[in-house]
């Protein structure tokens, strides 16, 4: 019996791991129909005669955005949403552009693993594993760096000139969530004693914290 369950443990376990990514595709191409009402987990194809080279096409990572917000940095993302040829080929990219000193803040990706290639300028850049270890380090123009999936990790540009990179995920949508939005921000709000209590800050620290990321 004993070696029965552990047969079923193994297969279990490896099983399971193999799928741990965006799931193999079943056919040569699924480009995603974005406007279908049908709910799946991607998206639902398009039928094959309404298929052009523009869905595999996107133009919006050729030049830099146009940072205005607090942080001083933009996310460019080419994902399933801006180029439905995605759909089910586990792979999307992203252009991060930064002001001299901008930060892209600590955040998660929670489907994906994540590559960054330096474009311009250096970045310092850093993730935090489960056991609260920071890993980081300085990358320059050319040099690259990985941040494994799941786990918090931020971007900070140290020079005195603007930086960008590219950077690239094993998902089509690998998903983001900000730690400080998704604490501070949320809706409904997350309750003041609790964050509180996390932070070991009064209510008031918390509610001027909220108010750094009510909608404008």
């Amino acid at each position: 019996m004993k070696t029965l369950i552990s047969c079923l443990f193994i297969v279990f376990f490896f099983g399971t791991s193999m799928v741990a990514s965006d799931p193999d595709m079943l056919q040569d191409i699924c480009v995603a129909d974005l406007s279908s009402a049908v709910k799946m987990n991607g998206f639902a194809c398009k039928a094959a005669s309404n298929i052009t080279a523009q869905d595999f096409f996107f133009a919006g990572l050729s030049k830099p955005g146009n940072i205005t917000n607090a942080v001083g940095s933009l996310v460019i993302p080419a994902n399933v949403e801006r180029i439905p040829g995605l759909n089910t080929l586990g792979i999307s990219m992203s252009r991060v552009d930064y002001l001299p000193g901008g930060l892209n803040p600590p955040h998660t990706h929670p489907r994906a693993t994540e590559i960054v290639f330096v474009l311009e300028g250096s970045i310092d850049v850093g993730f935090i594993t489960t056991g609260s270890v920071l890993i980081s380090k300085t990358i320059h123009k050319g040099e690259v760096f990985v941040f494994p999936k799941g786990l918090v990790h931020f971007q900070k540009s140290n020079g005195d000139k603007p930086a960008s990179a590219l950077a690239a995920f094993n998902s089509q949508f690998p998903g983001t969530q900000s730690m400080a939005m998704a604490l501070f921000g949320a809706k409904p709000a997350v309750p003041d004693n609790v964050l509180a209590q996390a932070f070991q800050i009064d209510a008031k620290e918390v509610q001027t914290i909220k108010s750094k990321f009510a909608p404008k």
